[in-house]
Formats: structure tokens, C-alpha cells, sequence
């Protein structure tokens, strides 16, 4: 090979490299990971009587999730239309996403709860990328305490922790009716 081009042939193994793992990742998604992550966090749901539910989110190929969901509810607030008349803020409860990324890498987030017309959503937390191989029990686990960590402050707020932010500012509009900011 000329000698000027034997760095560019690393690259270019490289990239072929990363293009072959990534139809590899893909393929241990769809063979087990997938289904080790429904059945993993579906156990946690059973075993510890959380009120959750555990989907599989396909509408894409090869960027399909695993979604442990604590689901949608009236969050006890709403905006009074007339004396018989009440608009309920509906609150979503957060969860626990698994998603397989363009490159079959597995991003693993956790989306806060919040409040519609209350404010803004705060951005989902990124708890980290990880190649299928290296997901196994043990990280499921560790990733269930910090979500339920997370979701447990947020539903705790106060003012004892000046900087704990839980995603949304407390202000409301002209009306006394909420504002997104």
C-alpha cells in the first residue's frame, strides 16, 4: 500500500468498523435485550406494587424503546371555568426510558414528571449511552433506584434545598390562570 494513504486506511477500517456494530447492536435489540429489559422491569413493577406500566415503543425501526411509564393523572389543580366548571392540569408522572439510538447504542433517560400549562417541562436526564453488551441486571437496578430517587425529589420539593429545581417556574398569568413560560 503507498505509504500516503495508511492513515487514511485506518480511518476507513475504523468506520467500517463502527458501521458493523451497528447492525450488530441492532441485532441484540431485537434478539434478547429488548425483551431483557420488558421482563426485568416488568418484575421490578410486580415485585414492588409500583403503579406503572411497562410499553414498547416501535413506530421506528431500529430506534424502538422500552418505557416504564407511572402514567397520567389529575394533579389536584385546576383552573375554575365557571362555578360548575373545573379544567383539570393533568400531570404526567415521569419515566424510565431504554431507546436504541441511529447508531444501535441504548440511551437510558429518565423524563421528570410535569404539570401541562404549568410551567416548562424540565429536559429529560441522560443517565447514560451504553453498548447492548454492556446492559445487564445490575444496571437495571441502579437505574430503577435513581429514577424513583429522582421522581421521589420532585414530588418532595420545597425550599430547604435552595437549588433543588423540579423543572417549572410557580408563576401564573394575568387571569390567575396558568402560563407556559
Amino acid at each position: 500500500m503507498n505509504t500516503q494513504f495508511f492513515n487514511l486506511q485506518r480511518k476507513v477500517n475504523q468506520y467500517k468498523e463502527v458501521l458493523k456494530n451497528t447492525s450488530e447492536y441492532r441485532a441484540v435489540w431485537k434478539s434478547n435485550l429488548k425483551a431483557q429489559i420488558k421482563d426485568f422491569l416488568t418484575a421490578a413493577v410486580e415485585e414492588t406494587e409500583l403503579e406503572a406500566k411497562v410499553e414498547e415503543r416501535s413506530q421506528m425501526e431500529n430506534l424502538e424503546a422500552v418505557v416504564l411509564s407511572l402514567g397520567e393523572s389529575k394533579s389536584g389543580m385546576y383552573q375554575k371555568v365557571s362555578e360548575d366548571v373545573h379544567r383539570h392540569l393533568i400531570k404526567h408522572n415521569g419515566s424510565l426510558i431504554y431507546q436504541q439510538l441511529f447508531n444501535g447504542k441504548i440511551i437510558v433517560l429518565i423524563n421528570y414528571p410535569f404539570i401541562e400549562n404549568y410551567g416548562k417541562p424540565r429536559p429529560p436526564k441522560t443517565i447514560a449511552i451504553y453498548r447492548p453488551e454492556e446492559l445487564k441486571e445490575p444496571f437495571f437496578m441502579r437505574h430503577l433506584e435513581e429514577f424513583i430517587s429522582d421522581i421521589t425529589n420532585w414530588e418532595d420539593y420545597d425550599d430547604d434545598e435552595p437549588n433543588k429545581r423540579i423543572g417549572f417556574n410557580l408563576n401564573f398569568g394575568a387571569q390567575d390562570s396558568p402560563v407556559v413560560e
